[in-house]
């Protein structure tokens, strides 16, 4: 995802914080204890879904964005003591929350507006940007998650992987979750919300073709998820909107609308095949973002667990 948004607006057209002016947690607070234990009566089986896919070279990455590991090419340190300890360490060089299965944080998009850069609950570019790392909105921020989760299946109800630049519209949601027994109107308060498209088939298949464009949700969409009330919405997909935007104008609204306006974290690259393989479309969502201070995002290894 980009760290900006091209499009132009004025500061009256941004949401403050419900949660106040001081907040930097955004939609986390509705992780309520009442949410968790909603979660918890979800588990019947025992079943847990890895969410997150393998950080490697070879996966694909959006832009100019890299993901290099070394290793020492020996053992890094030992033998120590009379039992010969010995260890292996290794040095990662990468953009660490925005590469592979990503959390985007609330500083990660803004707006540039009129009156100057603004990001989620108001804050302005020249209070949130240091040199190491952003001085508000900070990952370290994000309160843990383990709450309902919800699968949408787009592939399934579509019958097919729609191609890049398909935008999930309103009635694909409703209809997905209808076609898998959801109640539309169960969706609610401190949910997380996850869609299948399908495009994850071209992981590590064809990474040109998936970085290419997406498919994914419009702001009509976007905009029912966010009036629900839902804290996080992810996809298999890098973008989770859809790219490009059908209005020919627009670069990653949706991640505005969420990020920005809403408080409403994104989660990327999410390996939701397994869930739609097996029919689990509801869930117990767990999922605790690393405490980087100043980060913009953080690897998504989440689970769900049924």
């Amino acid at each position: 995802m980009l760290a900006f948004g091209i499009a132009s607006a004025s500061a009256q057209e941004l949401l403050p914080s419900p949660f106040g002016p001081d907040d930097q947690a955004g939609a986390s607070n509705l992780v309520t204890p009442q949410k968790a234990l909603q979660a918890a009566a979800l588990i019947t089986q025992g079943n847990i879904y890895p969410l997150s896919r393998v950080y490697e070279s070879e996966m694909p990455m959006f832009g100019r964005r890299v993901f290099a590991l070394r290793g020492t090419g020996g053992i890094a340190g030992g033998p120590l003591g009379q039992n010969q300890a010995i260890w292996n360490d290794e040095f990662i060089a990468t953009e660490i929350g925005q590469i592979g299965t990503q959390f985007d944080g609330l500083g990660h998009v803004g707006i540039r507006t009129s009156d100057g850069d603004i990001y989620y609950n108001n804050i302005k570019g020249e209070d949130l940007h240091g040199p190491e790392g952003l001085l508000k909105l900070g990952v370290e921020h994000v309160k843990p998650f383990f709450t309902r989760g919800v699968l949408v299946d787009i592939e399934r109800y579509k019958g097919e992987m729609k191609d890049a630049g398909y935008e999930v519209t309103l009635d694909d949601v409703l209809g997905a979750l209808e076609e898998q027994g959801v109640d539309p109107e169960s969706i609610g308060s401190g949910d997380v919300v996850l869609f299948h498209t399908g495009w994850s088939k071209l992981w590590k298949v064809d990474n040109v073709r998936f970085a290419s464009g997406e498919p994914g949700i419009g702001m009509e969409a976007a905009i029912w998820l966010a009036d629900k009330g839902v804290a996080m919405v992810g996809a298999d997909t890098w973008g989770m909107e859809v790219v490009p935007n059908p209005d020919g104008v627009s670069a990653f609204p949706v991640h505005q609308e969420f990020l920005v306006r809403r408080g409403i974290f994104i989660m990327e690259n999410v390996a939701t095949e397994k869930l739609a393989t097996d029919g689990v479309h509801e869930f117990a969502f767990s999922f605790a973002p690393m405490r980087i201070k100043g980060a913009t995002g953080v690897p998504g290894n989440a689970m769900a667990i049924r």
